[in-house]
């Protein structure tokens, strides 16, 4: 199972998640959150990454020709667009992205494009980093291969998708001292369990 660790604003904190054996990290470039990075320092982090470890750029309410600009200037890898955009917006937006779907119920888990992934994440009013957890049970007769989940998870709750063969898992609170500022025996700890499933 492929692990992102999430609102990475440190460059301690980025090669420490690798050690403890992330593939993916995330910078979120939504300025309300807590967790916000400057792209510039953003690239700075990501031009320090060993090889074959993903960036992912996290977008709110932005324009696609934005979101481009951004992702060119910080050298991330994938846009992560966490919210309801349109066709027109997918259409546009010239560098490569991952869609993510805010669950309020379990069928919005019903009917996704089987050729295409998604990151899954419980639906707030706000965007992200609050440790909302979707219903497992509503995962219960679907193919996950395609998802990676996102929402609540730390440690102590992963062994609960054992068997629902998620893709991958997304991790920002779950793993942190404070908002922002991560633990690293958390993440050595989240990644041990992943393992484990």
């Amino acid at each position: 199972m492929r692990i992102k660790i999430c609102g990475i604003t440190n460059l301690e904190d980025a090669l420490n998640a690798v050690k403890a054996g992330a593939n993916a990290l995330g910078f979120v470039f939504y300025k309300k959150s807590p967790r916000y990075i400057e792209p510039t320092k953003a690239k700075e982090i990501i031009d320090k990454l060993p090889p074959f470890v993903q960036s992912v750029g996290l977008f709110v309410n932005i324009y696609a020709a934005q979101a481009d600009f951004i992702a060119r200037i910080s050298g991330i890898d994938i846009a992560q667009i966490h919210f309801e955009a349109d066709n027109k917006f997918y259409e546009s937006l010239q560098t490569r992205f991952i869609e993510v779907i805010r669950v309020k119920s379990r069928e919005d888990l019903i009917g996704l494009d089987p050729s295409k992934y998604y990151l899954v994440d419980a639906f707030v009013e706000n965007y992200g980093g609050e440790g909302k957890r979707i219903a497992i049970e509503w995962f219960e007769g679907i193919d996950c291969s395609n998802l990676i989940l996102a929402g609540g998870l730390n440690a102590s709750n992963l062994h609960e998708l054992k068997d629902l063969n998620f893709y991958g898992v997304d991790v920002s609170s779950g793993v942190e001292e404070t908002k922002g500022k991560k633990s690293n025996t958390k993440m050595i700890e989240f990644v041990k369990k992943v393992n484990e499933i």
